[in-house]
């Protein structure tokens, strides 16, 4: 593999870089997330799940630190603390600090907004309770192994294509359905950020995708494709540590899927993509980092009165049931719904080479593709799944299409109703904003 460890000749260590990895494998088999249907906890594991680091320490010593999880959401809280603990201890800033999720449906279940979707009872909800109290310490350790292996590197940016995410969303006339969708937007981008030391050896890759994670609906702790495409990478780039993030990739699927041997196709198909731009002309990059956050008060749609909620709790759909406990609670504990949900917007610059935009929630390939027209697609990386997976983030096209993308999802996620029609204009806007900021 000395394609991979050459010197990049004239590009000299403006930055420090460093990664680190935990396990957040769960010890016991608990419930798996992201599928309502299962009726019972995992079985064993495929490959360990990880947290892992990425930091960047720029010439005017800010240290910038990315977290990739092999979770399917990331909760408020867990951004919360996390962000709370990398501050107390390495002085990072809430806009230098960023947490993903990869969305592996062959993760564990954890305290999120999606908790409800599984109605799980006291003894299955212990070990889960348990389990989620433990990922803020191990993902300080990641961040801790990457602060403390800091060392100077450059910084190469590139971006390469894999073509099994399909659009799911299929036009009936019925309105909405699932499938695939031959005509439907997809973003097939492979960006891939890569640092090498001293010596040009690959110290860390971070690339995405903007795909669900859902090739596998099986029993055991896996990945899915990203996590076979990181052992891939970790194995042809030795020493180096390969961090995926999810692009907007809410309304894509892997397409066929449903066995390990399609997960480890689409994972060899994605890696070897990082793999031909890491060996072919990747830019130099350099310049500081500029970082820039916001949660603006993104909109929902007129709320329910308190009797109309009551009466779900005699629906027959079990979800409907549930999603009506969570809303009298909140009607018990403040006397009104909400009509606003803070949402997530980051925006990380990298000299004037490359651009990390990161938005919370489950967000359609609408928002890839439009901050990619707005803003330059050859100096974007786009990162859905960031922060706080919240809900669904339609665009206004998807919105108005409706279906399990445009509003019906928000029946799991706990919310009364849609999204307001300003949610893309308010998005879009905030995103334009935060990379204007110097």
């Amino acid at each position: 593999m000395s394609l991979f460890v050459l010197v990049i000749g004239a590009a000299q260590a403006e930055y420090k870089v460093g990664a680190g990895t935990a396990v957040i494998t769960p010890e016991k088999n608990i419930w798996l997330a992201g599928y309502a249907s299962r009726n019972a906890p995992a079985e064993g594991k495929e490959h360990d799940l990880f947290a892992k680091a990425l930091a960047i320490e720029d010439e005017t010593g800010a240290r910038t630190i990315i977290v990739t999880t092999d979770l399917v959401a990331v909760s408020r809280d867990l951004s919360d603390k996390t962000s709370a603990l990398v501050l107390e201890k390495f002085g990072v800033p809430r806009d230098r600090y960023m947490i993903t999720a990869s969305h592996t449906h062959s993760g564990p279940v954890t305290n999120d907004r999606l908790y409800d979707m599984y109605g799980l009872d006291e003894s299955q909800a212990a070990p889960i309770a348990e389990y989620t109290a433990t990922l803020p310490d191990k993902v300080l350790a990641a961040v801790t192994q990457a602060v403390e292996n800091l060392e100077p590197c450059t910084l190469h940016w590139g971006n390469g294509a894999a073509g099994f995410g399909k659009n799911r969303r299929t036009y009936t006339i019925d309105g909405m359905g699932g499938g695939m969708n031959p005509i439907g937007p997809v973003d097939h981008d492979v960006p891939v950020l890569l640092a090498r030391n001293a010596d040009g050896k690959p110290k860390a890759v971070l690339f995405g995708y903007a795909c669900h994670n859902t090739t596998l609906s099986w029993q055991f702790y896996c990945g899915d494709y990203a996590g076979f495409a990181q052992t891939n990478l970790e194995q042809s780039l030795p020493g180096a540590v390969a961090l995926f993030v999810s692009g907007c990739g809410a309304d894509q699927n892997p397409l066929p899927r449903g066995t390990v041997e399609h997960a480890k196709q689409y994972g060899g198909e994605l890696s070897g993509a990082v793999l031909s731009v890491i060996g072919g002309d990747m830019k130099n990059v350099d310049g500081p980092v500029r970082a820039a956050y916001k949660e603006i008060p993104l909109a929902l749609t007129e709320p329910p009165a308190r009797e109309d909620v009551e009466k779900n709790l005699q629906s027959e759909n079990v979800y409907e049931q549930r999603r009506a406990k969570r809303l009298l609670k909140i009607f018990d504990e403040k006397g009104a719904l909400d009509t606003t949900y803070p949402y997530p917007v980051q925006v990380w610059q990298i000299g004037d080479d490359v651009q990390l935009t990161a938005l919370g929630g489950e967000v359609v390939v609408d928002y890839s593709l439009l901050i990619k027209h707005e803003l330059g697609r050859d100096k974007q990386f786009v990162i859905g799944y960031a922060n706080d997976v919240c809900a669904y983030i339609p665009s206004l096209r998807v919105l108005k299409e409706g279906g399990y993308e445009g509003g019906g999802a928000m029946l799991y996620y706990g919310f009364y109703g849609p999204w307001a029609p300003q949610v893309q204009d308010d998005i879009m806007k905030t995103v334009h904003e935060l990379s204007g900021a110097r």
